[in-house]
Protein backbone atom coordinates (compact mmCIF):
# COMPACT_ATOMS: atom_id res chain seq x y z
CA UNK A 1 0.00 0.00 0.00
CA UNK A 2 1.25 3.48 -0.81
CA UNK A 3 2.14 5.46 2.31
CA UNK A 4 -0.20 8.25 1.20
CA UNK A 5 -3.16 5.83 1.20
CA UNK A 6 -2.20 4.35 4.56
CA UNK A 7 -1.92 7.74 6.25
CA UNK A 8 -4.78 9.67 4.64
CA UNK A 9 -7.28 9.06 7.47
CA UNK A 10 -4.84 9.32 10.36
CA UNK A 11 -3.48 12.47 12.06
CA UNK A 12 0.24 12.67 11.35
CA UNK A 13 3.13 14.78 10.13
CA UNK A 14 5.45 13.46 7.41
CA UNK A 15 8.98 14.35 6.39
CA UNK A 16 9.79 12.89 3.00
CA UNK A 17 7.82 11.34 0.18
CA UNK A 18 4.42 9.75 0.84
CA UNK A 19 4.62 7.86 -2.46
CA UNK A 20 6.68 5.03 -0.98
CA UNK A 21 5.11 1.56 -1.04
CA UNK A 22 5.01 -0.32 2.27
CA UNK A 23 3.99 -3.95 2.69
CA UNK A 24 3.74 -4.61 6.44
CA UNK A 25 4.50 -3.24 9.91
CA UNK A 26 7.42 -4.30 12.08
CA UNK A 27 8.65 -3.06 15.46
CA UNK A 28 11.47 -5.57 16.06
CA UNK A 29 14.56 -4.50 14.17
CA UNK A 30 15.90 -8.03 13.66
CA UNK A 31 12.63 -8.94 11.89
CA UNK A 32 12.66 -6.01 9.46
CA UNK A 33 12.46 -6.93 5.78
CA UNK A 34 12.64 -4.88 2.60
CA UNK A 35 9.46 -2.83 2.19
CA UNK A 36 8.54 -2.70 5.89
CA UNK A 37 7.16 0.25 7.79
CA UNK A 38 9.28 0.34 10.97
CA UNK A 39 7.43 1.31 14.15
CA UNK A 40 10.03 2.92 16.43
CA UNK A 41 8.16 2.52 19.70
CA UNK A 42 9.48 2.59 23.23
CA UNK A 43 9.10 -0.78 24.92
CA UNK A 44 9.36 -1.87 28.54
CA UNK A 45 13.02 -2.90 28.22
CA UNK A 46 14.15 -1.56 24.84
CA UNK A 47 13.66 1.61 22.82
CA UNK A 48 13.25 0.90 19.10
CA UNK A 49 14.40 4.43 18.26
CA UNK A 50 17.93 3.16 18.91
CA UNK A 51 17.52 0.74 16.01
CA UNK A 52 16.27 3.09 13.30
CA UNK A 53 19.58 3.11 11.40
CA UNK A 54 19.69 -0.68 11.39
CA UNK A 55 16.05 -0.85 10.28
CA UNK A 56 16.82 1.39 7.32
CA UNK A 57 19.84 -0.73 6.44
CA UNK A 58 17.57 -3.81 6.53
CA UNK A 59 15.22 -2.29 3.95
CA UNK A 60 12.61 -0.32 5.91
CA UNK A 61 10.81 2.06 3.54
CA UNK A 62 9.53 4.47 6.21
CA UNK A 63 9.83 5.09 9.95
CA UNK A 64 7.05 5.95 12.39
CA UNK A 65 7.76 7.76 15.68
CA UNK A 66 5.65 9.48 18.34
CA UNK A 67 8.44 11.61 19.85
CA UNK A 68 8.26 15.14 18.43
CA UNK A 69 11.79 16.00 19.60
CA UNK A 70 13.21 12.95 17.88
CA UNK A 71 11.11 13.68 14.76
CA UNK A 72 12.37 17.27 14.52
CA UNK A 73 15.97 16.06 14.64
CA UNK A 74 15.70 13.29 12.07
CA UNK A 75 17.78 13.41 8.88
CA UNK A 76 17.08 10.65 6.38
CA UNK A 77 16.46 9.86 2.72
CA UNK A 78 13.36 7.83 3.60
CA UNK A 79 10.10 9.22 5.02
CA UNK A 80 9.67 9.79 8.75
CA UNK A 81 6.13 9.89 10.10
CA UNK A 82 5.11 11.43 13.43
CA UNK A 83 1.85 10.20 14.99
CA UNK A 84 0.34 11.26 18.34
CA UNK A 85 -0.07 7.68 19.64
CA UNK A 86 2.11 5.01 18.09
CA UNK A 87 0.19 2.09 19.63
CA UNK A 88 -3.16 3.25 18.26
CA UNK A 89 -1.56 3.88 14.88
CA UNK A 90 -0.03 0.38 14.85
CA UNK A 91 -3.47 -1.16 15.34
CA UNK A 92 -5.01 0.99 12.62
CA UNK A 93 -2.21 0.53 10.09
CA UNK A 94 -2.04 -3.24 10.64
CA UNK A 95 -5.78 -3.55 10.07
CA UNK A 96 -5.76 -1.31 7.00
CA UNK A 97 -2.82 -3.08 5.36
CA UNK A 98 -4.84 -6.32 5.65
CA UNK A 99 -8.09 -4.75 4.43
CA UNK A 100 -9.81 -4.73 7.86
CA UNK A 101 -10.44 -8.51 7.87
CA UNK A 102 -12.27 -8.52 11.24
CA UNK A 103 -15.29 -6.96 9.50
CA UNK A 104 -15.82 -10.23 7.59
CA UNK A 105 -15.79 -12.34 10.77
CA UNK A 106 -17.93 -12.76 13.88
CA UNK A 107 -15.55 -12.05 16.74
CA UNK A 108 -16.00 -12.89 20.42
CA UNK A 109 -13.44 -11.33 22.79
CA UNK A 110 -13.12 -12.50 26.41
CA UNK A 111 -11.58 -10.63 29.31
CA UNK A 112 -11.21 -11.53 32.99
CA UNK A 113 -8.46 -12.12 35.52
CA UNK A 114 -9.15 -15.86 35.42
CA UNK A 115 -10.84 -18.23 32.97
CA UNK A 116 -10.19 -16.54 29.61
CA UNK A 117 -8.47 -19.56 28.04
CA UNK A 118 -11.04 -22.06 29.30
CA UNK A 119 -14.05 -20.04 28.19
CA UNK A 120 -12.57 -19.28 24.76
CA UNK A 121 -11.98 -22.99 24.13
CA UNK A 122 -15.43 -23.96 25.44
CA UNK A 123 -17.09 -21.47 23.07
CA UNK A 124 -14.86 -22.68 20.26
CA UNK A 125 -15.92 -26.29 20.87
CA UNK A 126 -19.61 -25.39 20.96
CA UNK A 127 -19.33 -23.45 17.70
CA UNK A 128 -17.56 -26.39 16.08
CA UNK A 129 -20.37 -28.68 17.25
CA UNK A 130 -22.76 -26.31 15.45
CA UNK A 131 -20.74 -27.07 12.29
CA UNK A 132 -19.02 -23.69 12.18
CA UNK A 133 -15.40 -23.02 11.26
CA UNK A 134 -13.73 -21.43 14.28
CA UNK A 135 -10.41 -19.81 15.10
CA UNK A 136 -9.45 -19.60 18.81
CA UNK A 137 -6.64 -17.20 19.74
CA UNK A 138 -5.11 -16.95 23.20
CA UNK A 139 -2.62 -18.03 25.82
CA UNK A 140 -2.38 -21.60 24.52
CA UNK A 141 -1.81 -20.48 20.91
CA UNK A 142 -3.91 -20.19 17.75
CA UNK A 143 -6.24 -23.08 16.90
CA UNK A 144 -8.33 -23.66 13.78
CA UNK A 145 -11.19 -26.05 14.56
CA UNK A 146 -9.24 -27.46 17.50
CA UNK A 147 -5.94 -27.96 15.66
CA UNK A 148 -2.87 -25.80 16.34
CA UNK A 149 -2.86 -23.33 13.47
CA UNK A 150 0.10 -20.96 13.71
CA UNK A 151 3.19 -21.53 15.82
CA UNK A 152 5.52 -18.92 14.30
CA UNK A 153 4.37 -15.92 16.31
CA UNK A 154 5.15 -14.50 19.73
CA UNK A 155 3.15 -16.26 22.44
CA UNK A 156 0.96 -13.55 23.95
CA UNK A 157 -2.51 -13.79 25.45
CA UNK A 158 -3.65 -11.04 23.07
CA UNK A 159 -1.64 -10.87 19.86
CA UNK A 160 0.03 -7.69 18.70
CA UNK A 161 -1.79 -6.05 15.75
CA UNK A 162 1.06 -6.87 13.36
CA UNK A 163 0.32 -10.57 13.98
CA UNK A 164 -3.41 -10.43 14.69
CA UNK A 165 -4.68 -8.88 11.47
CA UNK A 166 -2.66 -11.07 9.08
CA UNK A 167 -4.01 -14.12 10.96
CA UNK A 168 -7.56 -12.76 10.68
CA UNK A 169 -6.99 -12.22 6.95
CA UNK A 170 -5.80 -15.80 6.62
CA UNK A 171 -8.86 -16.93 8.57
CA UNK A 172 -11.12 -15.15 6.07
CA UNK A 173 -9.32 -16.87 3.20
CA UNK A 174 -9.85 -20.23 4.92
CA UNK A 175 -13.59 -19.60 5.24
CA UNK A 176 -13.52 -19.21 9.02
CA UNK A 177 -16.80 -17.79 10.31
CA UNK A 178 -16.09 -17.20 14.02
CA UNK A 179 -13.04 -16.02 15.93
CA UNK A 180 -12.87 -16.40 19.72
CA UNK A 181 -10.00 -14.52 21.34
CA UNK A 182 -8.69 -13.66 24.76
CA UNK A 183 -8.52 -9.94 25.57
CA UNK A 184 -5.89 -9.40 28.26
CA UNK A 185 -5.73 -6.22 30.31
CA UNK A 186 -2.37 -5.34 28.74
CA UNK A 187 -3.70 -6.09 25.27
CA UNK A 188 -6.60 -3.71 25.89
CA UNK A 189 -4.46 -1.04 27.57
CA UNK A 190 -1.96 -1.03 24.69
CA UNK A 191 -4.69 -0.73 22.02
CA UNK A 192 -4.04 -4.10 20.37
CA UNK A 193 -7.77 -4.61 19.73
CA UNK A 194 -8.66 -1.02 18.79
CA UNK A 195 -9.29 -1.78 15.12
CA UNK A 196 -10.88 -5.17 15.68
CA UNK A 197 -14.60 -5.39 14.89
CA UNK A 198 -15.79 -7.19 18.05
CA UNK A 199 -19.33 -8.56 17.99
CA UNK A 200 -19.51 -9.90 21.56
CA UNK A 201 -17.34 -8.85 24.50
CA UNK A 202 -17.34 -11.19 27.51
CA UNK A 203 -16.51 -10.14 31.08
CA UNK A 204 -15.71 -13.03 33.43
CA UNK A 205 -14.36 -11.61 36.70
CA UNK A 206 -11.86 -9.23 38.25
CA UNK A 207 -9.11 -10.05 40.73
CA UNK A 208 -5.74 -8.48 41.45
CA UNK A 209 -3.17 -9.25 38.75
CA UNK A 210 -0.63 -7.38 36.59
CA UNK A 211 -0.74 -4.42 38.96
CA UNK A 212 2.93 -3.58 38.35
CA UNK A 213 2.21 -3.38 34.63
CA UNK A 214 -0.78 -1.06 35.05
CA UNK A 215 0.46 1.01 37.97
CA UNK A 216 -2.65 0.59 40.12
CA UNK A 217 -5.75 -1.54 40.58
CA UNK A 218 -7.84 1.34 39.24
CA UNK A 219 -5.85 1.44 36.00
CA UNK A 220 -6.19 -2.33 35.73
CA UNK A 221 -9.98 -2.01 35.98
CA UNK A 222 -10.05 0.78 33.41
CA UNK A 223 -8.07 -1.38 30.99
CA UNK A 224 -10.59 -4.21 31.34
CA UNK A 225 -13.50 -1.81 30.89
CA UNK A 226 -12.21 -0.77 27.46
CA UNK A 227 -13.61 -3.99 26.00
CA UNK A 228 -17.18 -2.75 26.56
CA UNK A 229 -16.53 0.26 24.33
CA UNK A 230 -15.00 -1.91 21.61
CA UNK A 231 -17.87 -4.45 21.51
CA UNK A 232 -21.31 -4.30 19.88
CA UNK A 233 -22.87 -6.56 22.54
CA UNK A 234 -21.61 -7.71 25.94
CA UNK A 235 -21.97 -10.77 28.16
CA UNK A 236 -21.24 -10.28 31.87
CA UNK A 237 -20.80 -12.36 35.02
CA UNK A 238 -23.74 -11.33 37.18
CA UNK A 239 -22.05 -12.83 40.26
CA UNK A 240 -19.08 -10.43 39.97
CA UNK A 241 -19.50 -6.86 41.24
CA UNK A 242 -17.00 -5.40 38.76
CA UNK A 243 -18.76 -7.03 35.80
CA UNK A 244 -22.15 -5.77 37.02
CA UNK A 245 -20.65 -2.28 37.26
CA UNK A 246 -19.45 -2.49 33.67
CA UNK A 247 -22.96 -3.53 32.66
CA UNK A 248 -24.55 -0.54 34.41
CA UNK A 249 -22.28 1.90 32.55
CA UNK A 250 -22.30 0.24 29.12
CA UNK A 251 -25.05 1.31 26.74
CA UNK A 252 -24.95 -1.93 24.79
CA UNK A 253 -27.19 -4.95 24.37
CA UNK A 254 -26.14 -7.11 27.31
CA UNK A 255 -26.82 -10.43 28.97
CA UNK A 256 -25.81 -11.64 32.44
CA UNK A 257 -24.81 -15.17 33.43
CA UNK A 258 -24.14 -16.71 36.80
CA UNK A 259 -24.54 -19.56 39.26
CA UNK A 260 -26.17 -17.64 42.12
CA UNK A 261 -29.28 -16.00 40.67
CA UNK A 262 -30.55 -12.62 39.41
CA UNK A 263 -29.14 -13.30 35.94
CA UNK A 264 -30.40 -13.98 32.42
CA UNK A 265 -28.70 -17.36 32.21
CA UNK A 266 -28.52 -19.31 35.48
CA UNK A 267 -26.61 -22.55 35.91
CA UNK A 268 -27.78 -23.97 39.23
CA UNK A 269 -25.95 -26.87 40.91
CA UNK A 270 -28.12 -29.86 41.79
CA UNK A 271 -25.44 -32.45 42.63
CA UNK A 272 -21.65 -32.76 42.37
CA UNK A 273 -19.58 -35.91 42.03
CA UNK A 274 -15.82 -36.42 41.81
CA UNK A 275 -15.58 -35.45 38.15
CA UNK A 276 -18.94 -34.07 37.05
CA UNK A 277 -21.80 -31.80 38.10
CA UNK A 278 -25.52 -32.10 37.55
CA UNK A 279 -27.01 -28.68 36.94
CA UNK A 280 -30.21 -26.99 35.88
CA UNK A 281 -29.81 -24.36 33.15
CA UNK A 282 -32.50 -21.67 33.23
CA UNK A 283 -33.02 -18.81 30.79
CA UNK A 284 -36.04 -16.91 29.48
CA UNK A 285 -38.50 -19.62 28.36
CA UNK A 286 -36.08 -22.52 28.69
CA UNK A 287 -35.07 -24.90 31.46
CA UNK A 288 -32.95 -28.03 31.19
CA UNK A 289 -31.18 -30.42 33.58
CA UNK A 290 -27.76 -31.43 32.22
CA UNK A 291 -24.59 -33.11 33.41
CA UNK A 292 -21.37 -31.19 32.83
CA UNK A 293 -18.01 -32.99 32.91
CA UNK A 294 -16.38 -30.58 35.41
CA UNK A 295 -16.57 -29.74 39.09
CA UNK A 296 -16.19 -26.51 41.03
CA UNK A 297 -18.11 -23.24 41.02
CA UNK A 298 -15.58 -21.54 38.75
CA UNK A 299 -15.93 -24.18 36.03
CA UNK A 300 -19.70 -24.01 36.26
CA UNK A 301 -19.43 -20.25 35.87
CA UNK A 302 -17.23 -20.75 32.80
CA UNK A 303 -19.83 -23.09 31.30
CA UNK A 304 -22.56 -20.53 32.00
CA UNK A 305 -20.50 -17.88 30.18
CA UNK A 306 -20.12 -20.11 27.13
CA UNK A 307 -23.84 -20.97 27.06
CA UNK A 308 -24.75 -17.26 27.30
CA UNK A 309 -22.48 -16.36 24.38
CA UNK A 310 -24.11 -19.07 22.28
CA UNK A 311 -27.51 -17.66 23.21
CA UNK A 312 -26.35 -14.15 22.31
CA UNK A 313 -25.29 -15.54 18.92
CA UNK A 314 -28.82 -16.97 18.47
CA UNK A 315 -27.99 -20.68 18.48
CA UNK A 316 -30.97 -22.87 19.51
CA UNK A 317 -31.08 -23.67 23.21
CA UNK A 318 -31.70 -27.40 22.79
CA UNK A 319 -28.87 -27.77 20.25
CA UNK A 320 -26.41 -26.15 22.66
CA UNK A 321 -27.61 -28.13 25.68
CA UNK A 322 -27.13 -31.39 23.80
CA UNK A 323 -23.43 -30.60 23.30
CA UNK A 324 -22.48 -29.15 26.71
CA UNK A 325 -21.87 -32.60 28.31
CA UNK A 326 -19.25 -33.35 25.61
CA UNK A 327 -17.05 -30.33 26.36
CA UNK A 328 -13.42 -30.73 27.41
CA UNK A 329 -11.00 -28.38 29.13
CA UNK A 330 -7.99 -26.96 27.27
CA UNK A 331 -4.44 -28.17 27.85
CA UNK A 332 -3.10 -27.28 31.29
CA UNK A 333 -6.46 -26.42 32.81
CA UNK A 334 -7.40 -28.92 35.55
CA UNK A 335 -5.59 -31.55 33.48
CA UNK A 336 -5.92 -34.76 35.47
CA UNK A 337 -3.71 -37.87 35.57
CA UNK A 338 -4.61 -41.00 37.51
CA UNK A 339 -1.74 -43.12 38.80
CA UNK A 340 -1.78 -46.89 39.08
CA UNK A 341 -0.88 -46.40 42.77
CA UNK A 342 -4.28 -44.82 43.37
CA UNK A 343 -3.36 -41.14 43.69
CA UNK A 344 -4.30 -38.33 41.30
CA UNK A 345 -2.21 -35.52 39.80
CA UNK A 346 -3.77 -32.27 38.55
CA UNK A 347 -1.82 -29.73 36.47
CA UNK A 348 -3.32 -26.25 36.30
CA UNK A 349 -2.28 -22.79 35.15
CA UNK A 350 -3.59 -21.12 38.34
CA UNK A 351 -1.17 -18.27 39.07
CA UNK A 352 -3.38 -15.83 40.97
CA UNK A 353 -4.84 -16.19 44.45
CA UNK A 354 -8.40 -16.36 43.09
CA UNK A 355 -7.51 -19.01 40.51
CA UNK A 356 -5.59 -21.11 43.04
CA UNK A 357 -8.48 -20.87 45.51
CA UNK A 358 -10.96 -21.96 42.82
CA UNK A 359 -8.90 -25.03 41.91
CA UNK A 360 -8.11 -26.11 45.47
CA UNK A 361 -11.67 -25.50 46.65
CA UNK A 362 -13.04 -27.73 43.90
CA UNK A 363 -10.41 -30.44 44.42
CA UNK A 364 -10.58 -30.50 48.22
CA UNK A 365 -14.06 -32.03 48.13
CA UNK A 366 -12.75 -35.01 46.15
CA UNK A 367 -9.66 -35.76 48.27
CA UNK A 368 -9.90 -38.97 50.28
CA UNK A 369 -6.54 -38.63 52.08
CA UNK A 370 -4.01 -35.80 51.66
CA UNK A 371 -3.87 -32.80 49.32
CA UNK A 372 -0.35 -31.87 48.12
CA UNK A 373 0.25 -28.52 46.40
CA UNK A 374 3.38 -27.79 44.35
CA UNK A 375 3.81 -24.17 43.26
CA UNK A 376 5.68 -20.88 43.40
CA UNK A 377 5.16 -17.42 41.89
CA UNK A 378 6.67 -15.76 38.84
CA UNK A 379 9.44 -13.20 39.21
CA UNK A 380 9.11 -9.55 38.20
CA UNK A 381 5.33 -9.85 38.65
CA UNK A 382 2.83 -8.79 41.32
CA UNK A 383 4.84 -9.15 44.52
CA UNK A 384 1.76 -8.33 46.62
CA UNK A 385 -0.09 -11.50 45.57
CA UNK A 386 2.58 -13.89 46.89
CA UNK A 387 1.55 -13.81 50.55
CA UNK A 388 -2.12 -14.08 49.54
CA UNK A 389 -1.39 -17.17 47.41
CA UNK A 390 0.45 -18.65 50.37
CA UNK A 391 -2.60 -18.14 52.57
CA UNK A 392 -4.89 -19.72 49.98
CA UNK A 393 -2.63 -22.77 49.58
CA UNK A 394 -2.25 -23.12 53.35
CA UNK A 395 -6.03 -23.09 53.86
CA UNK A 396 -6.52 -26.19 51.69
CA UNK A 397 -3.24 -28.13 51.48
CA UNK A 398 -2.06 -30.83 53.85
CA UNK A 399 1.47 -30.46 52.51
CA UNK A 400 3.02 -27.76 50.29
CA UNK A 401 6.20 -27.95 48.23
CA UNK A 402 7.47 -24.52 47.22
CA UNK A 403 9.61 -24.61 44.09
CA UNK A 404 10.37 -22.29 41.15
CA UNK A 405 8.03 -20.83 38.55
CA UNK A 406 9.46 -18.39 35.97
CA UNK A 407 11.49 -16.51 38.58
CA UNK A 408 13.31 -14.49 35.90
CA UNK A 409 15.79 -12.09 37.51
CA UNK A 410 14.48 -12.56 41.06
CA UNK A 411 15.93 -14.91 43.66
CA UNK A 412 13.49 -17.87 43.92
CA UNK A 413 14.34 -18.31 47.60
CA UNK A 414 13.16 -14.75 48.28
CA UNK A 415 9.96 -15.35 46.29
CA UNK A 416 9.23 -18.48 48.34
CA UNK A 417 9.96 -16.70 51.62
CA UNK A 418 7.36 -14.10 50.64
CA UNK A 419 4.83 -16.83 49.82
CA UNK A 420 5.51 -18.58 53.13
CA UNK A 421 4.64 -15.45 55.12
CA UNK A 422 1.03 -16.26 54.25
CA UNK A 423 1.15 -19.83 55.66
CA UNK A 424 -0.63 -20.77 58.83
CA UNK A 425 1.76 -21.54 61.71
CA UNK A 426 0.99 -25.27 61.56
CA UNK A 427 1.48 -25.60 57.80
CA UNK A 428 3.54 -28.60 56.67
CA UNK A 429 5.84 -27.51 53.83
CA UNK A 430 9.26 -27.83 52.27
CA UNK A 431 11.25 -25.91 49.66
CA UNK A 432 12.73 -27.68 46.62
CA UNK A 433 13.95 -25.19 44.02
CA UNK A 434 14.28 -27.68 41.17
CA UNK A 435 10.75 -27.89 39.76
CA UNK A 436 11.38 -31.39 38.40
CA UNK A 437 12.65 -32.57 41.78
CA UNK A 438 9.73 -30.91 43.57
CA UNK A 439 7.19 -32.69 41.36
CA UNK A 440 8.98 -36.00 41.74
CA UNK A 441 9.11 -35.62 45.52
CA UNK A 442 5.37 -35.02 45.67
CA UNK A 443 4.60 -38.03 43.47
CA UNK A 444 6.90 -40.31 45.50
CA UNK A 445 5.37 -39.17 48.78
CA UNK A 446 1.78 -39.63 47.58
CA UNK A 447 -0.21 -42.74 48.42
CA UNK A 448 -3.62 -44.09 47.50
CA UNK A 449 -6.39 -41.51 47.89
CA UNK A 450 -4.05 -38.50 47.75
CA UNK A 451 -4.33 -35.65 45.24
CA UNK A 452 -1.38 -33.55 44.01
CA UNK A 453 -2.05 -30.13 42.46
CA UNK A 454 0.83 -28.68 40.44
CA UNK A 455 -0.04 -25.04 39.88
CA UNK A 456 1.25 -22.01 38.03
CA UNK A 457 2.49 -23.12 34.62
CA UNK A 458 -0.20 -25.34 33.12
CA UNK A 459 0.31 -25.54 29.35
CA UNK A 460 3.69 -23.74 29.36
CA UNK A 461 6.59 -25.64 27.83
CA UNK A 462 9.52 -23.54 29.07
CA UNK A 463 10.87 -22.15 32.32
CA UNK A 464 12.81 -18.89 32.66
CA UNK A 465 15.39 -18.59 35.43
CA UNK A 466 17.64 -15.55 35.25
CA UNK A 467 18.26 -14.81 31.57
CA UNK A 468 18.04 -18.48 30.59
CA UNK A 469 14.89 -20.09 29.20
CA UNK A 470 14.95 -23.89 29.10
CA UNK A 471 12.38 -26.47 27.95
CA UNK A 472 10.20 -27.76 30.77
CA UNK A 473 6.60 -28.95 30.76
CA UNK A 474 4.74 -29.92 33.94
CA UNK A 475 2.42 -32.07 31.82
CA UNK A 476 5.18 -33.99 30.02
CA UNK A 477 7.18 -34.43 33.20
CA UNK A 478 4.22 -35.83 35.12
CA UNK A 479 3.32 -38.25 32.31
CA UNK A 480 6.90 -39.51 32.02
CA UNK A 481 7.33 -39.77 35.79
CA UNK A 482 4.11 -41.74 36.24
CA UNK A 483 5.31 -44.19 33.55
CA UNK A 484 8.65 -44.48 35.34
CA UNK A 485 6.99 -45.12 38.67
CA UNK A 486 4.96 -47.88 37.05
CA UNK A 487 8.15 -49.48 35.73
CA UNK A 488 9.70 -49.37 39.20
CA UNK A 489 6.83 -51.33 40.78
Amino acid sequence: MQLAELLKDWPCTVKGSIREEVFRLEDVVDEVRSGDLFIARKGKKHDSKKWIKKAIESGAKAIVVDDEVFFDGCVSDIPFVWVPNILQFSAYASAKLCGFPSEALTIIAITGTNGKTTVSHLIGQLLQKMNKRVLVIGTNGVYLNGTLFNTNIEQLTTLQPKHLHPILLEAVRKNVQYVVMEASSMGLATHRLDECDIDVGVFLNLGEDHLEDHGSFEQYKLAKQRLAGLSKKIVLNGDDSFCRGVGVLAKREKRYFGIKGRVDVLLQLLAEGKAESTCCVQMANHEKVITIPFIGDYQRSNIAAAITVMDMLNFPFEDVMKEVPTLTLPIGRMQTFNSSQGFQVIVDYAHTADALKAVLQAVKNTVEQKLFVVFSCGGERDVAKRKEMGTVASKYADHIILTTDNCRSEDPEVINEQIATGFFATQSYEVILSRAEAIETALRQATEGDVIVIAGKGHERTQTIGDVTTPFSDIDYVMNLLARLDDEK
